[in-house]
């Protein structure tokens, strides 16, 4: 029996000791999978390449694998399970008929896309914890295959045979895909049963790098490191991400080799012999000037990069304060999306630029706070550049990454700690006034019209709704700071989606503002139909209006100040001044509408706060849609060469300019039912008054006929 299926019995007998908790029971297809891929690789040393056999022992561990995949197969289930099973038949076929191990390849290669995805080796989902797997291995595995994995421990002198060395370098021709599908499945007819019902998949990939690591001394992985920087961190990057400075320039980029998706299945010797040879065909040129200590050194190394979590820094644990680590880190990643999407891997690269974009988000809210305007084009250039990679556009991928990076520096300067007290102050104070204002504009507009109309009664519901969402501003900046804290631009979605609510609102009470227009001109006509739809519930929707326009900015404000109030003690008074002066400068603005506003004539009244409401709309539309597409909810579909416009809320995607699109179509909807000359408004009236035409001579001929008549009549009577 040879060293390899010594160390596949020992491993698995020393893992019937691992103390872990209860993991969820292995996927039916990926357990088949494993098992045949494992029963194809003691093939390959059992018959060479024209069917001879050369390892009898080998061989027979072949069949007993195939016959463990057999019984595990029966399990399968969906519509590809006879087929699998069918397929596996011809494989066992195959092993009885002693075909080149080349046709047994080709077999498990259908096999395994036969089972689809369920069957894929299941990588590590986090960066492989080196100081867990040491734990579990000296708890439970050092008994037999020693403290230094060199197959001498106490409990292993018992066994026949005994464990080997697996901490030396004869192991240097077993890939780390191998050793993690043997501690799965287990081998059939020993005492080696699988564990992967008994250790999650982190544990195994834990122990199985720890194991990895002990044929490496740590003065031989800092030469290696050493090595590495000198010849190949250029082009492959620090991590191994192939961001190198000069892998912009290569044709053909580097491969991914800090990854473990790249590592998995190559084995130490087939690392060293890449280093040594070079990639025909590739930049990477051979290495012959190198000892075969020196090359081993830099296969030590590079075993360490997967233990470099790309993607964490800055977004939890200590290195979360390091801003410049931070920026270093979204950087990597963007190049990390370039070098993808040259590699053709449109996938990988979206993936990568939404990576980027999260890793920033530690910048964002102590940046935004001093310079919104930044930080929003910031946002715009992340999005911009993660629809340029999905469609494959390379040149505005780069001109993006080149102008995140030339803001980098800036956006680092923001984070700083005010440099004094009135700096602090003047921070806080622009950040309420300027966070607040937009909501004033909406809750001022809204009183004045409760007023206008002779509607005070309603005031009432509007503070219960300002108040209400202030609460809720400050339950979500809490909810937002611990329980969503872990989960990717949750800020971005429910702002996004609290953006297209107010969109609803703000448009069905413009559009029943508008309806009231061109009747304005009478007041008495006015107040009676305003009387009527507040009755029928138009007062609740006018507190909804003021709770989302207060809830909208609330959130972000109290991030804000979260991060400010963070900068230390020293701060917490100006910041405090700042915020009651801002207060006091709303109030005034809100006292302006609350005096003035009612002095507005009715129909400008109507008209100026019914396309205010629908401007926000508008802009709100366009933000809301870009939110959801920052926080990846929705897809987007860049518009190429197109102009955006912040005040506007346009920006230059398809998703966004078409719901802006329905939205405008949808006012002048209601402008044209409104304004349409047969639309008429029925009052009630009263008849005319017909004009008399009055001869002034003639009436007062008449008059004077008349006066003498009267007189005669006098005389008359006198003289008798």
């Amino acid at each position: 029996m040879n060293q390899n299926t010594l160390f596949a019995r020992a491993a698995l007998l020393g893992a019937l000791f691992f103390a872990a908790p209860l993991a969820a029971q292995e996927h039916p297809a990926r357990r088949v999978a494993n098992i045949v891929s494992v029963a194809i690789e003691e093939y390959a040393k059992a018959v060479d390449g024209q069917g001879k056999l050369i390892s009898a022992q080998e061989y027979q561990e072949t069949n007993d694998f195939i016959a463990d995949a057999r019984r595990a197969a029966e399990r399968l289930s969906g519509d590809n399970a006879a087929g699998a099973r069918a397929l596996l038949d011809s494989v066992a076929a195959a092993v009885s008929a002693r075909r080149p191990p080349i046709v047994l390849d080709s077999l498990e290669k259908r096999f395994a896309a036969l089972l689809g995805n369920e069957a894929k080796l299941e990588l590590p989902k986090q960066p492989v914890d080196m100081a867990a797997g040491k734990a579990i291995y000296q708890q439970s595995c050092a008994s037999c295959h020693g403290v230094a994995g060199r197959g001498d421990g106490p409990a292993g002198v018992k066994l026949n045979p005994h464990p080997p060395a697996i901490g030396t370098d004869s192991m240097r021709g077993i890939s780390p895909a191998l050793m993690y599908r043997i501690v799965s499945v287990g081998i059939g007819g020993t005492p080696m049963m699988g564990f992967s019902g008994s250790l999650t998949s982190e544990q195994r990939w834990n122990v199985v790098a720890y194991v990895n690591s002990l044929r490496a001394s740590r003065s031989q992985q800092l030469e290696g490191e050493g090595l590495y920087t000198q010849g190949c961190v250029s082009c492959h990057g620090v991590v191994g991400a192939s961001d190198g400075t000069l892998a912009r320039s290569l044709t053909k980029l580097p491969p991914e080799i800090g990854s473990v998706a790249w590592q998995v299945e190559k084995s130490d010797e087939q690392l060293a012999l890449v280093i040594r040879d070079g990639v025909p065909g590739s930049a990477m040129p051979p290495s012959h000037t190198l000892t075969n200590a020196q090359v081993a050194s830099i296969v030590a190394y590079v075993r360490t990069l997967p233990m470099k979590d790309r993607n964490a820094i800055g977004v939890g644990g200590s290195d979360s304060t390091s801003f410049a680590a931070v920026a270093r880190n979204v950087l990597g990643l963007l190049e990390q999306s370039l070098a993808a999407v040259k590699s053709g891997r449109a996938d990988d690269a979206a993936d990568k630029a939404s990576d980027a974009y999260m890793a920033f988000e530690p910048l964002e809210t102590p940046s935004r706070a001093k310079s919104p305007g930044l930080v929003s084009s910031m946002e715009r250039q992340f999005t911009e550049f993660r629809a340029a990679v999905r469609g494959n556009n390379v040149r505005d991928a780069e001109h993006l990454r080149d102008a995140i990076e030339a803001s980098l520096p800036e956006v680092i300067a923001l984070t700083a700690p005010a440099g004094s007290g009135s700096e602090a102050f003047w921070q806080s104070f622009l950040i309420i006034l300027r966070e607040g204002f937009e909501a004033i504009l909406v809750v001022g507009a809204v009183v004045a019209f409760l007023l206008k109309t002779g509607h005070r009664e309603r005031l009432r519901s509007i503070w219960v709704g300002v108040g209400l969402a202030l609460v809720a501003s400050a339950a979500t900046a809490v909810v937002l700071r611990t329980l969503l804290s872990a989960v990717p631009a949750s800020s971005e979605i429910i702002e996004g989606a609290t953006l297209l609510v107010a969109v609803c609102v703000l448009f069905s009470v413009s559009y029943w503002l508008i309806s009231k227009v061109e009747a304005a001109k009478w007041q008495q006509f006015i107040k009676e139909k305003v009387t009527s739809a507040l009755d029928q519930g138009g007062g609740r929707a006018l507190a909804f209006v003021a709770f989302l326009a207060v809830y909208r900015e609330g959130a972000e404000t109290a991030l804000f100040y979260q991060a400010l109030f963070n900068e230390g003690p020293r701060v917490v008074l100006p910041l405090s001044l700042g915020i009651v002066a801002g207060f006091i400068a709303l109030a005034i603005v809100f006292t302006l509408f609350y005096r003035f506003g009612v002095k507005i004539p009715l129909r400008p009244f109507f008209s100026v706060t019914s396309v205010l409401l629908y401007y926000m709309a508008f802009v709100f539309m366009g933000k809301g849609v870009r939110e959801l597409q920052e926080g990846n909810a929705i897809p987007l579909s860049a518009i190429r060469d197109f102009p955006h416009v912040d005040w506007l809320g346009i920006f230059p995607s398809w998703q966004g300019v078409l719901a802006q699109l329905v939205l405008l179509i949808l006012f002048a909807f209601a402008v044209l039912k409104t304004f349409w000359p047969k639309r008429s408004v029925a009052l009630p009236t009263v008849m005319p008054v017909q004009s008399v035409t009055v001869d002034v001579g003639r009436v007062m001929a008449e008059n004077a006929e008349l006066r003498a008549r009267i007189t005669a009549i006098e005389a008359r009577l006198g003289g008798s």
